[in-house]
Parts: structure tokens; C-alpha cells; sequence
């Protein structure tokens, strides 16, 4: 029975605001809010939430033998969590049906694979967290920014405990080879890799609205007899798509829920089923090792990094960007940091592109500048106050090793005082407990507490002249110790006998103490 497996990619970036050279140093809040909120708002509504609706739909009316997988960044968590929390309430009921797989992905969806290592073992590490905290599981499958992926971020990534990723089944990559089956990679063995066919993706996502095709209209039961049509030893279909493709590039009135809701009986019909990607590869062994030397991703013709690094602008902005990395991975301050994670994200530099042609048209096309130059100059502005702040609390002339040591060092005296507060709100709550226990008047426990206070040097000094000074000590605590005691036992006898109720005899303690007087 083959496998096809669907991944929905979700990914908003936080757009840069139009940010001026003499904003630098003076405006420290770099994001376009209204822009961010009526884009991810309008998406919801067309895509996200009519399509994890028709997911769910799927789920039910299958009993849950449809499954699917997500892959969605942080910063576009972050945004549906401020501005459409419903869609987070409909990702938590997909998670509690069992019958979707979150996949792990770099936080904000950026380009720490190729430029810092530990930053991105940083990010994903992040984005776990964010997952298992929101949905309670933890991803077993690593989906890298727009794929992107080689040899050596393929052993990064299996040291991270992944069992296998999802990548672009890229033409030069393959050559001859089919994208239906599963491999190995040749930096980690253990990994396994899979391949999205790119030809059964753009017969839904170029050619499902296109009445130019020869195919079309394009119906649920013809794309599953191409499915069953491939060879019996191909065994996995990878089907990935942006989940704004549905509703949004694909309007409903195109019928594309009617479509996706009819997969599922139709592949029930010909022994094709729709598996979550890591119990289908689970079943599956890898039929060889893929090499990857040069990195590969799913955009532009080239399927290459060329999108986000080929030109000096992006590569100029990057550099500028991770020369600070070690920094501010190191610094305390939240709103730096978030700042970071931010500034990281692809699209920023996807703006930056000076291809033509088709690739050209595509990235003008999501581009909110007139051109390549103007997104540059937006973005440099913003991280050159990005690095003001960031030298403000950790000088240049200061290198990162001995940064580090003082930082750590910071860190140590902090815990130390914090060890030492918690030492003497313990002494105060013993005293304050103490206190209760005696009920004894507060200016007599102030006197005990000032004296025990002038002790600690007569203490010290005991080591010299032990036996005079603990001596003076023993008969001045005497001393008061009786004058305490005179003082209390006088008022306990001046009280009259119960029996005697008479005046006269009131005046008795007078005569009593007239007595002690004379003796």
C-alpha cells in the first residue's frame, strides 16, 4: 500500500517598518504592526482557518485514518497567538486528534543553517520547546527553512535526535533517481531523508485553477490513479505545500476544499493511504545513501540558496547580522533577543533579490518595497541600531572569550547574593517566630536583639581573653535577668486575694511594700 504523506507549511514574518537614517539611535521599535496584523489576519480568514477546518472535517469523517503533517515557524505562532488566536485553538483540536505530526523547523524561520551553527541548533531547539508546550508533542521530523539542505547541515540536524527530514526533491540532486522512496544521508546514516515530488505538488498548486492545461479540471479521483500509477516499489508520495495556497492562491470558489475533502475515500478505494511522515518512513528502510554537497531548497528554478545569497546586498546584510551572534546569544536582555530572532527570518533577505525573469517576478510579487535597494536600505538602518544597542552592552574592544568569562562571572556573584537573601529571610522568619513563641514585649526583645547585635565583636575577641570577658557577660546578663524578673513578679502580688472584697483590705500591698522598705 503506498503512502502519501501532506505537509502544510505556515510561516509569517514580522515586516520591517519604514525605518529612516535618523531614526537610528532614537527609535528603538522596528516593525510594521498594522501591515503585520492585517496580512496574517486576512490569510486566517481565507486560508488557515477554512483549511485546518477541512482537515479536521477529513479527520472525522475517515475515522481519523487520514493523517497529515504541519510545519509552522515561531514568529508565525507569535502572530496567530496576538492576532487570530482561533487558529491556535483549531492547531490544539489537530493536535488532540493524534492524526497530525508537528514538525521541528529553525524558530523564525531563518538562515542559521548556513551561517552559524550554533545558532541554529539555538532556534530549533526553541522551536521545540514552543511545540511541546503548545500542542504537548515533541517532532520527530526536521523540515529546515524552505528546505534548505546538505550534508553537513543533514549531521547537525541528526544531532539533534531527529530521525529524519524532509527536503527538495530537487532534478540535479536526484538525476535519475525517483523522490518516492526513502534514504539515507551520507553525513549520518542513521538520518533517513525524503524527497518531495515537485511534479504532483504543481499539478495542484500551478495547474489546479489553470483551464490551459491539458489536464484540467484536475478531480480527487484522477490525481489518485497518477498516485497509483507510479511503480509498486515506490512507496511514499512527499506532498508539500504553504497552506495559503488554499483559499488564498486557490480561492475557495475554485472548489480546491471540495477536492482536498474527497482525497481520502478515493485513495481508501485504490490501497492508497495518507500517513503521518514518521510512522509511514518507520515501515520503510532507506534503499541508499544521498550525497548533498552544495545546499538545495524548494525555491526559485535553481532550487538552490541563491534566493537569499546571491547578490552583495543579502550577503553584506548577513554577515552584518551573525557577526554579533556569539553577543547576543550571551546577553539577559529579553527585548534584544526578540529583536534577533526576528531580524533572522528568510524573508528579508528574499526581499533583497535582483534575479529577473519568473524568479524575479516571484519575489517582487511578495516584496512590500519598490525594489531589491530599498529593502536593503530599510534593513540596514534597522540592524545598524540593532548593533548600537548591542555594543551598548557588549563593547567591541572587549573579545568574545573574555566577555564570556566576565559574563559567567556576573552570573556566579548574582546566584551567590541570591543564596544570601534567602539565608536571611530565613534568619528573620526563625526571629520573627522566636517572637511569637515568648509573647514577650517589643521593647524588651529590641534590647535582647541590640545586645546580642554588640556581641558579635565581644565574640571575636574571645579568642585573646576568653575567661574576663564571658565572666563580664555571665554577671551583666544576671543583672538584667533580675531586674527583669523584680520588674514582672512586683504587679503579680499586688493583686488582692479573691476572698477579701472589702476596701480596707485593698491597701494591703501598701503596708506590704512599706514592710519591704523597712527590712
Amino acid at each position: 500500500m503506498k503512502s502519501v504523506c501532506l505537509y502544510f507549511n505556515i510561516h509569517q514574518p514580522f515586516r520591517l517598518k519604514r525605518y529612516r537614517f535618523f531614526d537610528i539611535g532614537n527609535d528603538h521599535y522596528y516593525y510594521d504592526d498594522f501591515s503585520n496584523d492585517e496580512i496574517i489576519s486576512r490569510v486566517a480568514e481565507v486560508s488557515y482557518i477554512p483549511m485546518m477546518q477541512t482537515l479536521l472535517k477529513m479527520i472525522e469523517d475517515n475515522n481519523r485514518e487520514f493523517k497529515c503533517a504541519i510545519n509552522i515557524s515561531g514568529t508565525a505562532l507569535e502572530q496567530l497567538e496576538l492576532y487570530v488566536p482561533e487558529c491556535i485553538d483549531l492547531l490544539k483540536k489537530l493536535a488532540d486528534t493524534g492524526c497530525v505530526e508537528f514538525l521541528g523547523a529553525p524558530y523564525a524561520h531563518g538562515l542559521a543553517s548556513l551561517e552559524d551553527v550554533e545558532e541554529f541548533i539555538r532556534e530549533v531547539k526553541e522551536h521545540t520547546d514552543r511545540i511541546r508546550k503548545l500542542f504537548g508533542v515533541k517532532p520527530k521530523m526536521f523540515a529546515n527553512t524552505e528546505l534548505i539542505y546538505d550534508d553537513d547541515i543533514a549531521a547537525v540536524v541528526a544531532s539533534m535526535d531527529f530521525k529524519s527530514v524532509l527536503t527538495e526533491g530537487a532534478k540535479h540532486i536526484l538525476g535519475w533517481k525517483s523522490p518516492n522512496y526513502v534514504y539515507s544521508a551520507a553525513t549520518a546514516p542513521k538520518l533517513k531523508v525524503l524527497f518531495t515530488n515537485r511534479k504532483l505538488e504543481e499539478d495542484i498548486t500551478h495547474n489546479f485553477n489553470n483551464p490551459g492545461w491539458p489536464e484540467y479540471p484536475l478531480t480527487a479521483d484522477k490525481y489518485i490513479d497518477w498516485i497509483v500509477s507510479l511503480p509498486e516499489q515506490e512507496q511514499i508520495v512527499n506532498l508539500f505545500f504553504s497552506m495559503d495556497t488554499f483559499g488564498g492562491f486557490l480561492p475557495k470558489g475554485t472548489g480546491i476544499f471540495d477536492f482536498m475533502k474527497a482525497l481520502p475515500r478515493f485513495g481508501k478505494e485504490r490501497g492508497v493511504k495518507f500517513s503521518m511522515p514518521s510512522e509511514a518512513v518507520a515501515k520503510l528502510k532507506p534503499v541508499g545513501e544521498m550525497s548533498v554537497i552544495s545546499p538545495i531548497s524548494d525555491i526559485d528554478e535553481a532550487r538552490d540558496v541563491s534566493a537569499w545569497k546571491g547578490n552583495e546586498l543579502q550577503n553584506e546584510a548577513l554577515n552584518k547580522l551573525y557577526s554579533v551572534a556569539e553577543r547576543v546569544s550571551l546577553c539577559q536582555d529579553r527585548r534584544l533577543k526578540q529583536d534577533w530572532k526576528y531580524l533572522q527570518s528568510s524573508d528579508h533577505f528574499y526581499y533583497m533579490s535582483t534575479k529577473n525573469k519568473a524568479d524575479g517576478a516571484s519575489h517582487a510579487a511578495f516584496s512590500p518595497y519598490d525594489s531589491p535597494f530599498s529593502a536593503f536600505t530599510n534593513y540596514m538602518n534597522v540592524l545598524a541600531d540593532f548593533l548600537v544597542r548591542v555594543e551598548e552592552q557588549y563593547p567591541e574592544n572587549i573579545d568574545n572569550e573574555e566577555l564570556n568569562s566576565l559574563l559567567l562571572t556576573i552570573r556566579n556573584q548574582s546566584q551567590e547574593i541570591n543564596q544570601l537573601n534567602k539565608e536571611v529571610n530565613a534568619l528573620r522568619n526563625n526571629i520573627l517566630n522566636a517572637d511569637d513563641e515568648t509573647n514577650a514585649p517589643k521593647v524588651e526583645m529590641l534590647e535582647i536583639a541590640e545586645k546580642s547585635d554588640i556581641e558579635s565583636p565581644v565574640k571575636a575577641a574571645k579568642e585573646k581573653k576568653p575567661a574576663k570577658k564571658e565572666a563580664k557577660a555571665t554577671k551583666a546578663v544576671k543583672k538584667v535577668v533580675k531586674k527583669e524578673a523584680k520588674a514582672t513578679a512586683a504587679p503579680k502580688k499586688e493583686v488582692a486575694p479573691k476572698k477579701e472584697e472589702t476596701p480596707k483590705k485593698v491597701a494591703a500591698p501598701k503596708k506590704k511594700g512599706s514592710d519591704e522598705k523597712a527590712k
